[in-house]
């Protein structure tokens, strides 16, 4: 992203003024620190039991903005602005600059409105994240993206299922998998989020439930594994 790499940037936003503070900007129904006040006190760092409190913090904000969303009956669209925003900041470079506290907040929140306007994010996601970057609690947002997705499971009735593959599957295949999940978990709806794995040789494997803790696993990998434990090859030295 070129922004990222100049000091100076031109942009009108239509969602959002850079020049505004947060505490100025339009809420659209969105109040945290009134609504959610514990919040307030997320937004300040943890002296103690630092992995913890975080924790309890991603999930405060993630359940601070599904209810918002919930009240304005824009749950999905709200999902799909956070798969977004996951997409955005697992780049490496961006989160690194909105995480740097040397850059100035106002140069961080004009790249944010570049964001907002090309990724066409609702004008109350826009609002949550430039709350984080003003709170400096953007470096949870990857925690975030993830207690959001359990909220907005258990708000929908909705069953997770991760597969992984080495090559990306047809789209019929993945809405065999989804069907076959619904039977196994009963949830009322099944959202289907693919990674790819090279490491896998062939096949693939579903993981889904609590915290992804049941697998399907029909790979090649895991066939090679059984065949290899079976033999018992693990104290042979194979010649180079």
């Amino acid at each position: 992203m070129a922004s990222l790499q100049q000091a100076s940037i031109s942009l009108q936003p239509k969602l959002l003024s850079s020049s505004q503070h947060p505490r100025s900007l339009p809420s659209l129904n969105l109040s945290f620190s009134a609504t959610f006040p514990s919040l307030k006190l997320s937004t300040t760092r943890p002296l103690h039991g630092g992995a913890k409190m975080s924790a309890s913090a991603a999930s405060s904000y993630a359940t601070a903005l599904a209810d918002v969303a919930k009240s304005n009956n824009t749950l999905d669209a709200t999902s799909s602005d956070v798969e977004k925003v996951e997409k955005i900041f697992s780049d490496p470079q961006v989160l690194e600059f909105f995480t740097n506290p040397t850059i100035d907040v106002l140069k961080k929140r004009q790249v944010l409105d570049e964001i907002v306007s090309s990724s066409e994010l609702q004008p109350h996601t826009a609002n949550f994240l430039n709350i984080l970057v003003d709170a400096k609690r953007i470096d949870l947002i990857k925690e975030i993206v993830k207690e959001f997705e359990l909220v907005y499971n258990e708000l929908t009735d909705t069953e997770l299922a991760v597969v992984s593959s080495v090559v990306k599957l047809e789209s019929q295949h993945l809405a065999q998998i989804a069907k076959q999940v619904q039977k196994l978990t009963g949830a009322k709806n099944v959202r289907i989020k693919t990674m790819i794995d090279p490491s896998l040789v062939a096949g693939f494997t579903i993981r889904y439930g609590s915290s992804g803790s049941k697998l399907i696993d029909m790979s090649v990998k895991k066939q090679l594994e059984e065949i290899a434990a079976q033999l018992d090859l693990g104290d042979i030295q194979l010649a180079v």
